[in-house]
């Protein structure tokens, strides 16, 4: 019989997210000042809930756009949510056929091309198609349960299900066309907030917005100036399942870019001593045991950096590093812990600009 116990501190994935709402309105003193106004003497503040946390957003206008931002990401929910059995994704994921065609859909379509693409970029180690894993493990939708860590057969077999490479997607004249393997199902939240982040921000700008912030589950966008007439700050938060709201390692600056984090700190769970967070390698069917407690990426839209810091998590740190460096658009910060129990950070080259020192 194994010893199984379970930590989970409903926070959100990403891992500065404590931080952000102390950040959020405030704004630290040590961001940059910047001599150009700001637009307006008003700052709406927007606070809501959304897909299973929390959302924040902070903008230049005097328009109350509340219930049409809830609108918005009520759509995205309703195509790319796991928990809610009538969603787009849920009905492709319960389906016994293996060729479904359906209606365009815009938030479930650019979540699918998108992953895969960062699928193909990290070899696999990115892929939504986890789902069944991530359920065995007991970091999914489904109820959890005691396991046996050494049965290899069920893994192997649930394996037989993975790999993003086995579904194929076509655009149709009014929609497109799914084939899955059977059994096979579909996970967007490593990158569905990110996607939601963005999707919120096109929508702000469209109506002539050019200030604002944009926060969900500790994913952000940010561009413009903040209601102080300065740049906007984000916390990063200690990668410590121990971290209040206010420790904190770095503070990063961004303005026009996403910033996404992911750690396994928060959502774990121990087993005859052993610690199993929820990334799932999905080359291999296990949890990662990694050197990296966390970390933070920043690229050109929040979707792109949100799939990457889930990627990152996967991999070792050279390999991550080097990926930056191939990609012009992705920057990282990489923290590890030390042999005093300290902390250590390691930057991406073009990481640095963003720092607030």
């Amino acid at each position: 019989m194994h010893n199984d116990s379970t930590y989970y501190k409903p926070v959100n994935s990403g891992f500065f997210y404590s931080l952000i709402f102390a950040l959020f309105f405030t704004v630290a003193t040590a961001c940059h000042h910047s001599d150009r106004p700001a637009q307006s003497s008003r700052y709406l503040t927007i606070a809501g809930e959304t897909m299973g946390t929390t959302y924040h957003i902070s903008i230049d206008t005097f328009l109350d756009i509340k219930m049409e931002i809830d609108s918005l990401l009520i759509d995205i929910n309703k195509a790319v949510s796991t928990y809610d059995p009538a969603s787009l994704i849920s009905r492709i994921n319960s389906s016994d056929e293996e060729n479904l065609v359906l209606a365009s859909n815009i938030h479930f379509q650019t979540n699918f091309t998108n992953a895969l693409d960062v699928y193909k970029a990290t070899n696999g180690l990115f892929d939504p198609t986890v789902m069944p894993l991530v359920n065995y493990w007991g970091f999914g939708y489904r109820k959890r349960q005691v396991l046996d860590y050494s049965d290899q057969s069920k893994i192997d077999s649930i394996m037989m299900l993975v790999g993003m490479d086995k579904w194929r997607y076509s655009e149709q004249e009014a929609g497109f066309e799914i084939r899955k393997p059977a059994g096979a199902e579909l996970d967007f939240s490593a990158i569905a907030k990110g996607y939601a982040v963005d999707y919120i921000a096109d929508y702000i700008e469209k109506i002539g917005i050019k200030n604002y912030m944009v926060e969900i589950g500790g994913e952000v966008y940010a561009r413009g100036l903040s209601k102080k007439n300065k740049s906007w700050a984000i916390g990063l938060n200690t990668p410590s399942e121990d971290a209040g709201f206010t420790d904190y390692e770095d503070i990063v600056s961004i303005d026009g870019k996403g910033l996404a984090s992911s750690g396994n700190y928060r959502n774990f769970r121990i087993t005859d001593g052993i610690k199993y967070g929820h990334e799932i390698n999905p080359l291999t069917g296990y949890s990662v045991q990694t050197e990296i407690l966390g970390v933070s990426v920043i690229a050109n839209n929040c979707m792109i950096a949100d799939a990457y810091a889930t990627a990152f998590m996967i991999m070792d740190k050279s390999s991550a590093m080097k990926l930056c460096r191939e990609n012009p658009d992705l920057d990282a910060c990489f923290f590890t812990g030390n042999k005093d129990g300290g902390i250590s950070a390691d930057y991406t080259e073009g990481f640095y600009q963003y720092l607030v020192r």
